[in-house]
């Protein structure tokens, strides 16, 4: 899993935390070690600075921690709201690994975290994907990640 530019660092702990979670998510998906274990390794290498090896800046570990664990605990049912948005030829388990995991991680964040604004996780998890992808995927995450926010957030979009 390689980012496209060193330019696309995050600037705050919460964005490096995103950024880590989606990392360790997808290393757990690619691999199949546990969160235990792919936390310990994580949390030792993803303080740095040297993004292209797979270091994200100063994380929040608390966040990203907890955003990793939710996934792996709340899986059951994130990827089934997850999969009711998307193409039925194209369901969450045929996705891209690395989309997979940003879309796990954004759709955590909007499920089960409702102290976290729904705009601010739709808006950080595109922004992770515009760091791996060119401009389709980013417009893919905004797209499932919007609709989810509006099923179970509506009245963070009633105007």
């Amino acid at each position: 899993m390689t980012a496209k530019a060193p330019e696309a660092l995050p600037q705050s702990r919460r964005t490096a935390a995103r950024l880590g979670a989606v990392q360790a998510l997808y290393q757990m998906d690619i691999s199949g070690s546990d969160v235990g274990e792919t936390l310990a390794q994580f949390s030792s290498r993803a303080m740095g600075e040297d993004f292209e090896n797979g270091q994200c800046g100063e994380a929040d570990y608390r966040h990203l921690r907890e955003v990793v664990d939710g996934v792996v605990r709340e899986q059951p049912a994130i990827d089934p709201a997850v999969d009711r948005l998307l193409d039925k030829a194209w369901p969450l388990h045929r996705l891209d690994s690395t989309v997979r995991a940003i879309l796990r991680a954004g759709a955590f964040e909007l499920m089960f975290m409702p102290q976290v604004p729904a705009r601010a996780a739709i808006s950080e998890y595109v922004d992770v994907a515009d760091a791996f992808f060119g401009p389709e995927e980013p417009r893919f995450v905004n797209g499932v990640l919007n609709s989810l926010a509006r099923q179970t957030r509506p009245d963070e979009f009633s105007a």
